[in-house]
């Protein structure tokens, strides 16, 4: 049975642009994974079209917890533009989301492309900085429930994303302590061990993802590693902060 991965992805996209909860795809309308990366391409088509512009990619599933109960042995990934970039500080409206969650992570910034099968030795050869993360993120599927498929067509999720202050990239990633705060008070606290044992490990998946779904990953190009805690829901009013040992803050605002 072909998919309309054209139509399909310009009803996600119409979703995410209009903040609009739609049923998951079941039954009859049900689609594999290859056919969901070339829905969440139709998807990003639409957004270029509008003037965004490509700047990187989120990987999703980098906890091995979350594979299990997602019962996935890969991980996934979506793509960033420059429209889903919150200045660090900034603010992100309720408004313009259906059920936002945010999640703390590890974020790279590459001096040359990549792509292809590398090591994370050679993954990280390619990076210029990394920096702390937050990634909002928000399905648009009415009471957040999706399969894997249903979740890689709507762009792996992915939303809004802050960056702090970009570091050395011969910083230390090993077992790095994270805490993200809600006005203050310490919210989620995990450690960059969660992705993947290392970050450095989900830069080269991505890079292996790149090759397997024909997408770039230039210089200049901007890498979400995965979340290193589970993702907590978001409201009006919040302050959302997060502290990565020796990397240091990022942060922003929920307002209406």
């Amino acid at each position: 049975m072909s998919v309309d991965t054209q139509r399909i992805g310009l009803f996600l996209d119409n979703a995410a642009r209009t903040a609009t909860a739609v049923p998951q795809f079941i039954g009859s309308e049900a689609f594999d994974l290859d056919a969901a990366y070339r829905i969440q391409q139709a998807s990003i088509a639409a957004r270029l079209q509008r003037g965004e512009r490509i700047v990187g990619m989120k990987m999703g599933f980098t906890s091995r917890a979350k594979m299990v109960q997602m019962g996935v042995s890969d991980m996934i990934c979506g793509r960033l533009t420059d429209a889903m970039l919150v200045e660090d500080g900034g603010s992100i409206r309720m408004a313009d989301f259906v059920h936002p969650r945010v999640e703390p992570e590890i974020a790279f910034l590459l001096k040359r492309s990549i792509r292809g099968k590398l090591t994370p030795l050679q993954a990280m050869d390619a990076v210029e900085a990394v920096a702390p993360a937050l990634e909002i993120i928000d399905s648009r599927y009415e009471a957040f429930k999706f399969s894997l498929s249903d979740v890689v067509a709507d762009n792996s999720s992915s939303s809004a994303f802050v960056v702090g202050a970009w570091c050395r990239p011969d910083s230390d990633l090993d077992n790095l302590g994270m805490v993200m705060s809600f006005d203050g008070r310490a919210e989620a606290i995990g450690s960059s061990a969660a992705i993947l044992g290392h970050p450095a490990r989900s830069l080269a998946a991505a890079a292996r993802l790149a090759d397997e779904r024909g997408l770039e990953l230039e210089a200049g190009s901007i890498v979400l590693a995965g979340g290193a805690t589970a993702a907590s829901a978001l409201r009006a009013g919040l302050h959302v902060s997060l502290e990565v040992q020796n990397l240091g803050f990022t942060g922003f605002s929920v307002t209406e």
